[in-house]
């Protein structure tokens, strides 16, 4: 099954944008580009100086406290660099009233046994939105993420509220929101923001 991040790299080469990698291990990246072979707490500020944009797509289902902790390591090596942070985020934290009181995840229909993950990832969206000296956006998908969803080119753009189209679903297949972090890293329209999209 295709991960964001091969499919951020895709889109991204299919721009001619140059772009590399970093990864634990370079015997799982499918495409060929430059790589960087470090685990996210062994990178450092001189590992990423020279890059525009540093993507952060990293998931972590058995230990979902890593998603505040790498965060944190993220934000100190990015301080005082000119490097923008775009972060592959998750539905669960967008709002469901526009009041934005209610999250996704602690709605009543929300099943508890995949709580879990959702709570760590507002949490470390909560570390970016009290952070200083960076420049990020946190992007959101649709409730309905769907790895296999054809590519379609079209996608709308939303904020902090869970938003769903004309048939009144929120959905997107992770090969159009690759599009769309890709034209956020493209325009930088969106910086200290979080932002969802759904198609």
């Amino acid at each position: 099954m295709a991960k964001p991040g091969s499919l951020i790299i895709k889109e991204l080469t299919r721009r001619n944008l140059d772009v590399a990698a970093i990864v634990r291990s370079k015997n799982k990246l499918e495409e060929k580009v430059p790589t960087i072979e470090k685990d996210v707490y062994s990178l450092s500020a001189n590992d990423i100086k020279d890059f525009d944009v540093l993507v952060c797509a990293l998931g972590f289902r058995d230990h979902v406290e890593e998603f505040s902790s790498s965060m944190e390591h993220l934000l100190t090596i990015l301080a005082g660099l000119s490097v923008r942070l775009v972060v592959v985020g998750g539905a669960g934290s967008l709002y469901i009233d526009a009041e934005q009181t209610i999250e996704l995840k602690d709605s009543p229909d929300f099943p508890k046994e995949y709580k879990a993950v959702p709570t760590a990832m507002s949490e470390s969206l909560q570390l970016l939105k009290h952070s200083s000296g960076v420049t990020w956006t946190y992007v959101s998908p649709a409730e309905t993420f769907d790895a296999h969803g054809e590519r379609t080119g079209h996608y709308q753009l939303a904020g902090e509220v869970l938003t769903r189209n004309a048939a009144g679903k929120s959905y997107i297949s992770y090969a159009d929101y690759a599009i769309a972090l890709a034209d956020e890293i493209e325009h930088a329209a969106h910086l200290n923001q979080r932002i969802s999209v759904y198609s």
